[in-house]
C-alpha cells in the first residue's frame, strides 16, 4: 500500500481552515492545577463545543509561545519548549500562584464562499462586517480572510493567592480581571485590541460539561463583560475581531481569533478562603 504524507503545515493549515467560520482554537494544559514545580504538558485543540482535533506544534504557525508568572518586578516571562511536531506542543514547570500560558499564531489565509463567510459571521457577531458588506453589495461574494490565533490558559498552583491574569501583548487579548480560581462569583473578563479595549464585541463562554448552554455579552465602552463561572468543568471564553486587511493583494478581510481556557475547582476554592 502507498501512502501519501503531507507536509504538517499542510495538515495544520487543513485543520484550521476546514471550515474557519466554526473553528475555535484553544490551549488544553493536562492538568489547569498543578502542583508547583511538576512538568506540565500542553496540547493546542482546533474544534467545536471543546471537542478539537489535535494541532501539533509547527514552528512555521507559531509566532508567540510563552508562560508568565510572578508580577511586578519578580514578574518572569520564559518561552514554552517543546519538539517540532508533536502533541503536545509543548511543556512547562509552573512554579507558584497563577501562570498565563499564551500562544499567538502567525496570520494564514483562508478563501471561503459567500456562504461559509456569512455564516461565520453571524456566528461571531461580527455586525460591523455584515453592514459593510451589505453596503457594498458582496454578500453574494466570497471573501480571503487572513486570521490570526491568540489563545491564553491559567494555570493555578493553589500558592501565591492574589495572582493574576495579565496582557501578554497578544494583537486581541481577553483577560481575567479576577482570578477565577479564587472566587465563585462574578469575573470581568476585558477584551483589547491592539493594546485598547475593544467596544462592542461578542464574548462567548462555554463550559464542557454544557456547551450548548452558552454565556454571551458584548463588551461595555471600557472593553469588559461580566460573567459567573460555575467551579466544575473546563471553561473557554472566545472572541472574534474583524477589520479591512491593509494589503488587498493578500486578502479582503484580517481576522483575529482570541480564546481564554480555565477549569476552577470547588474544593481549592475552599482552600483558597
Amino acid at each position: 500500500m502507498i501512502t501519501h504524507r503531507l507536509p504538517l503545515a499542510v495538515l495544520v493549515l487543513a485543520l484550521l481552515a476546514m471550515p474557519a467560520a466554526a473553528h475555535d482554537m484553544w490551549i488544553e494544559p493536562s492538568t489547569f492545577v498543578p502542583v508547583p514545580g511538576d512538568i506540565v504538558p500542553l496540547r493546542l485543540r482546533v474544534g467545536q463545543k471543546l471537542l478539537g482535533d489535535p494541532l501539533p506544534r509547527d514552528p512555521q504557525l507559531m509566532k508567540d509561545f510563552v508562560i508568565e508568572e510572578g508580577a511586578g518586578k519578580g514578574k518572569a516571562r520564559k518561552p514554552v519548549v517543546g519538539r517540532d511536531g508533536s502533541d503536545p506542543a509543548g511543556f512547562v514547570r509552573p512554579t507558584a500562584g497563577l501562570a498565563v500560558v499564551g500562544y499567538q499564531s502567525h496570520p494564514s489565509v483562508v478563501d471561503m464562499p459567500a456562504d461559509k463567510f456569512n455564516q461565520y459571521l453571524a456566528e461571531e457577531g461580527l455586525d460591523a462586517i455584515v453592514a459593510e458588506r451589505t453596503r457594498q453589495h458582496l454578500t453574494g461574494s466570497g471573501a480571503r480572510d487572513l486570521f490570526t490565533r491568540c489563545a491564553k490558559a491559567l494555570l493555578y498552583t493553589g500558592a501565591g493567592r492574589g495572582a493574576q491574569d495579565r496582557q501578554l501583548g497578544f494583537a486581541l487579548e481577553l483577560v481575567a480581571e479576577k482570578n477565577p480560581y479564587e472566587t465563585n462569583g462574578e469575573v470581568p473578563i476585558r477584551l483589547t485590541y491592539e493594546n485598547r479595549p475593544l467596544t462592542g464585541a461578542l464574548v462567548v463562554a462555554i463550559n464542557r460539561l454544557r456547551p450548548d448552554d452558552r454565556l454571551t455579552a458584548r463588551t461595555d465602552v471600557a472593553g469588559r463583560v461580566h460573567f459567573r463561572f460555575t467551579p466544575d468543568g473546563l471553561w473557554l471564553v472566545k472572541a472574534v475581531h474583524m477589520v479591512a486587511a491593509a494589503d488587498k493583494s493578500k486578502a479582503d478581510w484580517a481576522s483575529y481569533w482570541a480564546s481564554l481556557t480555565f477549569q476552577p475547582d470547588g474544593k481549592l476554592l475552599v482552600q483558597t478562603r
